[in-house]
């Protein structure tokens, strides 16, 4: 069974809480449950982590090293900035999917730019908790390709 690590950055522990017009009321358990579900629908096995903190987010992304053929990311605001990230997901070689529930190009200027987009395979933006369901659903029909089922 192939394996996906999804990692949430800092404030998304307040998704459901904050900013509800951007990333809408739903909680972060509930859609870590709809993740979670749609992975085991496609045959996808997923890791879940939340951490406010960048070195911990690198200590994720790195424990994925030959464990996880898939990381699916949402940095939130180190998206921008963090180059520690960015380096952690080039290191590792593994496909990584950068994922953010509000269009980021609608929003401030500064969110407009991401240091991580040129390591990932690509981003998905604006479709609220679905960005990571289309995120797992691009790894499902890749993986189902290089099996010859589709």
């Amino acid at each position: 069974m192939r394996r996906v690590q999804v990692i949430h950055g800092p404030n998304l522990n307040f998704t459901g809480i904050r900013e509800k017009s951007v990333y809408g009321s739903e909680g972060l358990e509930d859609i870590n449950q709809k993740i979670t579900a749609y992975g085991e629908k496609l045959g996808i096995a997923v890791d879940i982590a939340q951490s406010n903190s960048e070195g911990n987010i690198v200590d994720i992304i790195q424990s994925c090293y030959n464990r996880m053929d898939g990381i699916i990311i949402n940095a939130g605001a180190y998206t921008h900035y963090s180059y520690a990230i960015r380096d952690a997901i080039k290191s590792v070689d593994i496909p990584c999917i950068e994922v953010h529930m509000s269009n980021v190009y609608s929003r401030e200027e500064f969110r407009h730019k991401s240091v991580l987009s040129p390591v990932c395979v690509g981003q998905i933006a604006g479709f609220g908790a679905y960005s990571y369901i289309l995120a797992l659903q691009y790894f499902g029909l890749k993986w189902s390709d290089e099996n010859g089922k589709n």
